[in-house]
Order: C-alpha cells, then structure tokens, then sequence
C-alpha cells in the first residue's frame, strides 16, 4: 500500500483504455472537443468550451497537481485508437484516507461505449488496492441524470443532496448530489460486478 504521489507517472491500463498523467502540451489533443463539442460541460463548474476555457481548464488541473491537490488523466480508448477526454482523482485526504473521483468528460463518440465503466474500474481498482482508500466520494450537478444514473451503474450508493453548495458559471446556484463507494463494499461486490461489464 502506498499513499499519492503527485510527482509520480501513473500509467492505469487495460485492454480497452489507458489513463495517463495529463500534461500541458495535451491542449493540442483536447482543443478539438473544446471547439467541436461544447455542450459536454453543460453542468460542470470548470467548464472547457473553447480554446481559451480549455486552457484554463488544463492550466488549473496541473497547478491543483503542483499543489497536491488533484491528479488529473488523459483518457485513451484503444479500441479506436483516439483520445477520449480526462478525468482525475482529487481532494484527496492522506490522513482520512478519503478522495473524490471526479472532473470527468468524455466525447459524445465515447458514449455508452463501456469505456466510462473502463475507467472507473482501472481507477476504484488503483484507489482501494494500491493507496488504501477508504471512501471515494463522486459529485454532479443534481440535474445531471445521465451523469448520475452512470455513476449508480457503476455502484456508487447516494447520501443526499447539498442544497445550493456552489455557484455555477453563470452565477446562479447549484445542488449537488453527493454519492460514494466505500472500500469493503469495493471488495464484497461492486468490484466484481463492474469486472463483469466490462
């Protein structure tokens, strides 16, 4: 067992996808989805539509990395060969031994594909059995069904709703629902669920 290393180059793979550590020079891979498609982050509190969005986007990634805060990935399906989009662990609590999995998007091609689940596997699997974490939480914009019934496919269990936590984008406020895996539920039934989907 090991606690997160923040300068260290974690490779998460399997047949179907590979996260790797998220870097500057990745804006020329993801400036496509920021122009093409920028209704991805219609409910997210960082959002990355267009160029300038998507510079800040990664910019604030990689100093929350700086400051140990976040770890944040490039996503790649190899089952087409491209570059899908990025996800990331953050607020990670070494003491608690607690993070959130979160800030993640994909193009609309990787859709329903089994990649997301792809993902969440390789990451929970790195989370509960590499770093010892006892709790991962996941949080979405309540309004976010599609975000949400994802997160519940995958075994995330939900504790509530945060009525009016945080401010979006656009100044108006948001409910966030909250929802979480807990390590011994990892290892009496939702890992092995989710191994089956894949």
């Amino acid at each position: 067992m090991s606690t997160l290393q923040f300068n260290s180059e974690y490779i998460l793979e399997n047949d179907r996808v590979k996260l790797s550590p998220l870097k500057a020079e990745d804006f020329n891979i993801l400036s496509t989805f920021a122009i093409n498609e920028p209704t991805l982050w219609q409910y997210s509190l960082q959002p990355a539509d267009g160029l300038k969005n998507m510079k800040t986007y990664i910019d604030n990634a990689l100093k929350d990395k700086a400051d140990k805060k976040s770890y944040p990935f490039l996503v790649f399906d190899k089952q087409t060969s491209k570059y899908a989009g990025s996800t990331r662990f953050y607020d990670y609590n070494e003491k608690f031994k607690t993070l959130q999995l979160g800030y993640t998007w994909y193009g609309k091609a990787f859709h329903g594909t089994g990649l997301n689940k792809n993902c969440k596997y390789l990451m929970l699997s790195f989370a509960f059995e590499e770093l010892n974490i006892e709790r991962v939480e996941f949080r979405a914009d309540n309004n976010n069904k599609k975000s949400i019934a994802a997160m519940k496919s995958i075994g995330c269990t939900v504790e509530g709703v945060l009525r009016q936590n945080c401010a979006t984008p656009n100044g108006s406020r948001r409910d966030s629902i909250i929802l979480s895996i807990l390590k011994e539920e990892w290892f009496k039934g939702v890992k092995d669920s989710l191994l089956s989907r894949l």
